[in-house]
């Protein structure tokens, strides 16, 4: 294993930024496979590896783990196959490989965009996991690095790639239910506390912590699991809104075919049902306003009610007491969106479409070769056409995550009633709000003795990507970031 020492960390890192920022590629030839590095693998990259293994000439030639044990488990998998494998614990030093084509990466949110803007620098293409940023600032400056470098950069927000969802989003956009009223998204998935703790916790022996942190503030470790629970603390997560968010958030802006920011969002909810280190809300709605029509999110971490192991169902259908969703029993978690129009309406999720009576008129086929597939096809064709998500779909469906969180960021505990007065004239909204309600009481969560928190009503101008109005210097900051050096992502990439 090819290990970075924290000498050598220190001792090559202004080196190693200067030599990132020179490109090169690799000249293959037509018979050549494609040659993929995977950075960050204990979790979702694990599904990366297993998906390019499967496509003929393609081979996972690097691994790259700030994680010691996480790299020797990844390492052995492909010495159990016979398969060679090189292992990086930094990952500048991978990406001084020039025999390494194509870079994927599932890293903790706060160094996707470092990852991106650094393989776009060294010459390779990229598909990064969602959220593709952390911030608004970082997903402009990687759509900045793709086109500079004349790079393949694929944000993996995985719904596009099914062809049964392509297909739902044009008939619900050739209007065969009418004009679109209201677009919802969802992501109802149980979590539990994180627990608190008292203290400083010890990071793990295995773990290069200086690295791991990266762009992030080295603070002490203050939460029991330093993997996972990262996504519910601001510095290296962006909530639930962030973490499943992109997906349906990007077939939401897909089914309204825009290309801008909503011209105004505004977020409420709160970390309900426990008192723990987390940061982020549990529970909470974003609010979208499009000129077409509205987006409304909804974040539920809360089972259906106290006890309950499923989670809930938005329009469910009772069948002989069993609740069911597009005539299947309710899964959990749900997830998926669901787009009323004039004469009916779509659950995406179920590829079914119904008239406003809730029958059936019509079923998609779900079907697509996956995300990674799609990538290598563009990585092979050099045409940004054949990623389902170029980088900068998914930079503006990010930002809308990002979007929400400033405004739930910049809130404040507010009674039921200011809730509603913020939201007087939307009657889609007055009704996720009282189903938000309803959910909250029968996990005997009282409102009037925990409030959510609301938040302020932002204005976006798009074209610049920066907020106007009232609350823009306060939302403006929260844009970007305070980075750590050397882990900057650059103005100029």
């Amino acid at each position: 294993m090819k290990r970075v020492t924290r000498r050598d960390f220190m001792k090559r890192s202004v080196a190693a930024g200067a030599a990132l920022a020179m490109p090169f590629s690799r000249v293959r030839g037509a018979n050549d496979d494609i040659r993929v590095g995977v950075v960050g693998f204990r979790g979702h990259g694990q599904t990366h590896i297993n998906a390019y293994r499967k496509i003929p000439g393609v081979r996972v030639v690097a691994l790259c783990d700030a994680d010691e044990s996480v790299l020797a488990r990844g390492v052995q998998r492909f010495k159990a196959r016979n398969e060679k494998v090189d292992a990086y614990i930094d990952v500048r030093k991978m990406l001084q490989d020039k025999s390494i084509d194509a870079v994927s990466t599932a890293t903790p949110n706060h160094w996707h965009a470092l990852v991106t803007v650094w393989s776009c620098q060294a010459g390779k293409d990229v598909c990064v996991e969602k959220p593709v940023s952390h911030n608004i600032f970082e997903g402009r400056k990687m759509v900045d690095a793709a086109r500079k470098y004349d790079r393949i950069v694929q944000g993996d927000l995985d719904l596009r790639s099914n062809e049964g969802w392509t297909e739902a989003v044009q008939y619900i956009q050739r209007g065969e239910l009418g004009d679109i009223v209201v677009v919802r998204g969802f992501c109802y998935k149980r979590r539990k506390s994180m627990g608190k703790v008292s203290g400083p916790q010890k990071v793990p022996e295995s773990v290069d912590y200086d690295l791991w942190c990266g762009p992030a503030p080295k603070g002490p470790l203050m939460r029991k699991n330093l993997h996972y629970d990262w996504h519910w603390v601001w510095a290296t997560g962006c909530g639930e809104l962030g973490n499943n968010g992109p997906h349906q958030l990007d077939v939401c802006r897909w089914v309204l075919d825009t290309q801008e920011l909503p011209r105004r969002v505004m977020s409420f909810g709160g970390r309900f049902g426990y008192d723990d280190d987390g940061e982020t809300p549990n529970t909470q709605i974003a609010i979208y306003d499009y000129d077409k029509a509205p987006i409304i999110y909804e974040v539920r971490g809360l089972p259906a009610k106290t006890g309950d192991s499923n989670m809930d169902v938005y329009r469910a259908i009772s069948t002989k007491g069993v609740v069911m969703q597009s005539g299947r029993p309710s899964p959990s978690p749900t997830t998926g969106v669901v787009v009323q129009c004039e004469g009916g309406y779509v659950d995406l999720s179920g590829l079914v479409a119904y008239d406003n009576a809730g029958t059936e008129i019509r079923r998609f086929k779900s079907s697509g070769p996956g995300p990674q597939a799609g990538f290598i096809k563009a990585v092979c064709s050099r045409k940004i056409s054949d990623i389902k998500t170029d980088i900068l779909q998914g930079h503006l469906s990010t930002s809308l995550c990002h979007m929400g969180n400033i405004s739930y960021r910049l809130g404040a505990e507010s009674s039921n009633e200011q809730l509603r007065q913020a939201i007087k004239n939307d009657k889609d909204a007055l009704e996720a709000l009282g189903r938000f309600e309803d959910h909250l009481a029968v996990n005997g969560v009282n409102l009037k003795e925990t409030p959510a928190v609301l938040g302020p009503w932002l204005r976006m101008d798009s074209s610049k990507e920066r907020f106007q109005g009232k609350f823009a210097r306060r939302a403006n900051r929260l844009l970007t970031r305070d980075y750590r050096e050397p882990f900057v992502v650059p103005e100029q990439v």
